[in-house]
């Protein structure tokens, strides 16, 4: 447990240097606040950080694909302007996949809010048996993550992880 957590505190320094360009505040992106006006993950960083988690649990690594990353941004968008956390919010995960240019073998989601910083959801994701089954979805190649900023709401910031396969027919 201990070099778990070991880790997960050395990707969580890494996944830092990830990033293109320091961020404005020279927090690691991780900690940076998501619950302002503009404010965008660095869907690199998110990946960098599942990655670790899932090759210290024996699985693959992930990248991003624009596609899930439009899907993500929509279903927190759907969720932040009804103010409702629901994953069937913009209609179902399959048939919002099936909208995009993704064909998908496999696909799981992870919605939720109030999380201000990544380095919170992933650990609340982390910490829930069905985000954590989500996050460690075996054969699962590609994500997609967003979150939407509403500060006239209970939560104020909700996420979308969506972690998915290629069909490979492509």
């Amino acid at each position: 447990m201990q070099r778990l957590a070991l880790a997960i505190v050395g990707l969580l320094v890494l996944s830092g240097c990830a990033a293109d360009r320091d961020p404005p505040s020279g927090q690691p992106a991780f900690y940076l606040s998501m619950a302002s006006a503009g404010a965008r993950i660095d869907p690199q960083v998110a990946a960098s950080m599942i990655s670790g988690y899932r090759q210290n649990n024996g699985l693959g690594a992930v990248t991003v694909d624009p596609e899930l990353m439009k899907a993500a941004e929509a279903q927190s968008q759907a969720m932040a302007s009804r103010n409702k956390l629901d994953h069937d919010v913009a209609g179902n995960l399959t048939k919002r996949i099936k909208a995009t240019q993704f064909d998908a073998q496999v696909a799981v989601e992870n919605v939720s809010a109030g999380y201000h910083t990544l380095a919170e959801a992933f650990s609340g994701w982390r910490d829930s048996p069905p985000h954590r089954a989500n996050m460690l979805k075996s054969g699962v190649t590609k994500i997609g993550i967003a979150t939407a900023y509403a500060p006239n709401t209970k939560y104020k910031v909700f996420w979308t992880l969506i972690m998915a396969a290629p069909d490979g027919r492509g």
